[in-house]
């Protein structure tokens, strides 16, 4: 299991904020693993909205993983989980208004799927600690990535 969060301050209103993270198809813009996102079930940018997005291997090649759109609670949260894919992930977007713009934190938690997350259910993973530090600085990798999210929206005219 592996936990990462970052956070950052935006300078736009929490609604814009919040509707740019809640359209998945944005996520090409500002996280350098995800190639592209379509919708695959449900309403866009809405709660229980499923996308497949195409994220970089590590042998270069494109791995499809699914996530859902478990919580949207407008210009405060969004909560997703990874459905399919090479782990398990479950996140958010967590959004409070300040004089500057709005604050946003990034929470991810994952575990491996398939084998490794079999042998994690039995509790060997964790004997395997260069598995662990694997998934941890994948994770840690991916909430950092909140910094060019700041600089996606920053350079945006505001509307």
């Amino acid at each position: 299991m592996a936990f990462a969060e970052h956070e950052v301050l935006i300078r736009r209103d929490a609604m814009a904020v919040y509707l740019y993270l809640l359209d998945a198809a944005n996520l090409p813009l500002w996280r350098d693993s995800v190639r592209s996102v379509k919708l695959v079930q449900g309403a866009a940018a809405s709660k229980g909205a499923v996308y497949r997005k195409m994220v970089a291997g590590r042998s270069g090649l494109s791995i499809p993983a699914e996530l859902e759109i478990t919580q949207a609670r407008p210009g405060a949260e969004i909560q997703f989980t990874v459905v399919s894919g090479p782990a398990h992930r479950t996140g958010g977007y967590y959004l409070s208004t300040e004089a500057a713009g709005t604050r946003v934190r990034f929470a991810l938690e994952a575990r491996p799927e398939g084998p490794l997350g079999f042998v994690d259910k039995l509790g060997f993973l964790s004997r395997l600690g260069f598995l662990n530090r694997m998934l941890q600085r994948s994770v840690s990798s991916d909430v950092a990535q909140l910094e060019r999210l700041k600089d996606a929206l920053e350079l945006q005219p505001a509307i």
